[in-house]
């Protein structure tokens, strides 16, 4: 059987299919995938997949270079021929599912990993854009076997707005996380919170930063890490707009890593304030595959990872105050910390193991 991957972003085909992309290929099958460029090729190429640059720009709303996406794909999905199509981000599900139905492919099963910017912006624009982007949803997984979330509230969403029927949509428990990768480590004594995540306004950057400056007129000697790399995309934060936070020791920048678990096993609270139209962020996984309580918003993805008062604390979205106050409350409750520290393993045990997901994957997509 041939399986070919459509994917937004290289990295994303190591770093959150990877682990499904291996035990496809154990099970015997071959995996073709495709990405936007050759960036960290040497990463995906390692996968023993075979690859093919197809480029596209995420952020571009050019009718023409959606057009010139599909074409492409189509003409690689007739010549490589593919048994399944499995495909996710919104260019990738759009184009690639009408591409394969249109090659005739007979199995398409596209995953949609949060709903982005577009979905959590009320502006005219994002409106307007909504509007057509819900067209090309609802016409083009019509063709689609079964529609993949990572969570209720973007499932829920679909089906409400009629881009699915209730009968195509099922859910997983996000990406998974390796276990094997991310052990579990003692929690450290020292009030040190990380947080990873892109550089973009919307992962809630600087709530992060303006709750860390709060927080440490009481406890000064917190530390709060930033995790993460700069980015070109809509809603990038330029360098010298968190520059002022790093100057006065409110946060510590440590820029862009491949292997985070150095960083978590230094940490006591994992923190990601998004307001980001997110699937099941990874981030939150792999926190909590470490043994960590988190910090995050209650919003789409992160409530469905996160049980406020058991494994961690939800805080309303944009609102720095808010996470400051649960920041000083974890701090003055360590006995609380460490028992949300147990939950957030035992949860994570049960539900976001990456064999779990994986296996449930490969049922949906009927990949033995």
């Amino acid at each position: 059987m041939k399986v070919l991957v459509i994917s937004p972003k290289n990295k994303t085909l190591f770093n959150f299919r990877g682990d499904l992309i291996k035990k496809i290929i154990e099970k015997g099958h071959e995996v073709t995938a495709i990405g936007p460029d050759k960036t960290f090729i040497d990463d995906v190429l390692s996968l023993g997949v075979k690859f093919i640059e197809v480029p596209f720009s995420k952020d571009n709303t050019s009718i023409m270079g959606d057009l010139k996406y599909y074409r492409q794909l189509k003409k690689i999905i007739k010549q490589e021929c593919p048994d399944v199509v499995f495909n996710y981000t919104i260019k990738p599900v759009i184009y690639g599912s009408l591409a394969a139905r249109h090659a005739g492919i007979k199995r398409i099963y596209p995953m949609v990993t949060g709903l982005g910017r577009l979905y959590a912006s009320n502006n005219f624009k994002a409106r307007i854009l909504r509007l057509v982007t819900g067209g090309l949803y609802k016409y083009a997984l019509k063709g689609c076997n079964r529609v993949i979330f990572q969570n209720t509230d973007d499932l829920n969403k679909f089906v409400k707005l009629k881009y699915v029927s209730s009968e195509k949509v099922v859910r997983v428990d996000g990406s998974g996380v390796n276990m094997e990768r991310f052990l579990v480590n003692a929690l450290p004594s020292e009030n040190t919170f990380l947080m990873i995540a892109r550089i973009i306004k919307e992962k809630g950057i600087f709530e992060y930063a303006e709750a860390a400056r709060i927080v440490k007129k009481k406890y000064p000697d917190a530390r709060f890490l930033l995790l993460g790399g700069y980015d070109n995309s809509m809603g990038a934060i330029k360098p010298e707009e968190i520059q002022p936070y790093i100057e006065d020791g409110s946060i510590e920048y440590l820029g862009e890593t491949k292997n985070v678990v150095p960083y978590l096993e230094k940490a006591r609270i994992f923190v990601l304030p998004t307001y980001y139209r997110e699937g099941l962020p990874r981030t939150i996984l792999e926190a909590m595959a470490m043994a960590r309580p988190i910090i995050t918003t209650d919003w789409p993805g992160c409530r469905d990872a996160v049980n406020h008062n058991v494994n961690g604390l939800l805080v309303n979205p944009q609102d720095s105050k808010d996470l400051s106050d649960k920041m000083i409350h974890i701090i003055a409750n360590p006995i609380q910390a460490q028992q949300m520290s147990k939950k957030s393993l035992i949860l994570c045990q049960e539900k976001y193991d990456v064999n779990i997901v994986n296996e449930k994957m490969l049922d949906i997509m009927s990949i033995k």
